[in-house]
């Protein structure tokens, strides 16, 4: 199964003035997943947006609301598709609809003299809804392709290995992710820069503790073909055998550590919530243990 496919490119920048030039790659790539996934999103789209444009005008019928302005009608088929992201795609036609009735003037039945009105029911109604095949056809051509850029050589980095390399993108880029959002490390309300500077190596040094936590236990979990429960509480049925560090820490969130001390202020007891068996199967495959875990459970000389 073809995994991805495409070419390179190089090219030289500088910065403006013609300075500080210097070389870079360009690999533009195609994965047809992504581009099979592109491809059946659009078809769900337009299929949505045909739905919706032909619900504009219905019969007319009993409760049956008409558009009988056409700048509405157009107003409507406007919205449906820039909400279907679709503009361009499909062509709709539609007309104008008069019917006419007549009817006597007043109460009454009615009589060879008598004046009579003409009333007028106006709707747009649409009649016709295409899709642009070739302008389709261009669009499904662009999908699944993606480009990137690097300074390494060929020796050291093929396109092969670039596109691997890339692919793994998005657990760098959840490590910043993490920084921003887990950790908060803005806005720093600090102002010394000793205190920036120290406060960023401890947030830092906290989102390697998460990325470690993460990836030692979805290892263990990959060699041992295992999966864990209880990590979804909105599923508790639910297994994953690649859990979150957030999820991992959530897991340990009902523990609570009860210490009891005597009039002088001494120890006297220390209570520690039991460990579930999740608890104790993370622990195990972080390499932990839950020796050092009970340590925290000691009672004092008191006692």
């Amino acid at each position: 199964m073809l995994a991805a496919e495409g070419y390179e490119l190089e090219r030289t920048c500088c910065v403006p003035g013609g300075e500080g030039a210097w070389s870079e790659r360009v690999l533009v790539v195609r994965s047809p997943m992504h581009a099979n996934q592109q491809a059946a999103g659009l078809e769900t789209r337009l299929r949505h947006a045909e739905t919706q444009l032909m619900a504009l005008t219905p019969p007319r019928g009993r409760g049956k609301r008409q558009i009988t302005d056409e700048a509405t009608l157009v107003e409507a088929i406007t919205l449906i598709l820039t909400t279907q992201r679709v503009d361009g795609l499909l062509s709709v036609a539609w007309e104008k609809q008069v019917e006419q009735t007549t009817q006597y003037v007043g109460r009454g039945r009615g009589a060879v003299h008598r004046e009579k009105r003409v009333i007028q029911k106006i709707r747009s109604h649409i009649t016709h809804i295409a899709r642009q095949e070739d302008i389709i056809a261009a669009r499904r051509q662009r999908f699944g392709w993606k480009a990137f850029v690097t300074n390494a050589g060929h020796t050291w980095l093929s396109l092969q290995d670039a596109v691997l390399c890339y692919r793994n993108a998005y657990r760098v880029e959840r490590i910043f992710n993490r920084l921003k959002s887990r950790v908060h490390i803005a806005p720093l309300f600090v102002k010394l820069n000793e205190q920036i500077e120290g406060l960023t190596y401890l947030l830092t040094l906290g989102v390697r503790v998460l990325t470690v936590t993460e990836f030692v236990l979805r290892r263990s979990l990959e060699t041992a073909q295992a999966s864990l429960p209880g990590l979804h509480p909105e599923n508790k049925h639910k297994m994953t055998d690649k859990p979150t560090a957030e999820r991992i820490l959530k897991a340990f969130s009902d523990i609570s550590l009860t210490i009891i001390k005597n009039a002088a202020g001494e120890e006297i007891l220390r209570r520690l919530t039991p460990l579930s068996g999740l608890q104790e199967d993370i622990l195990q495959r972080l390499g932990l243990g839950t020796t050092l875990y009970r340590q925290l459970e000691i009672q004092g000389i008191g006692t």
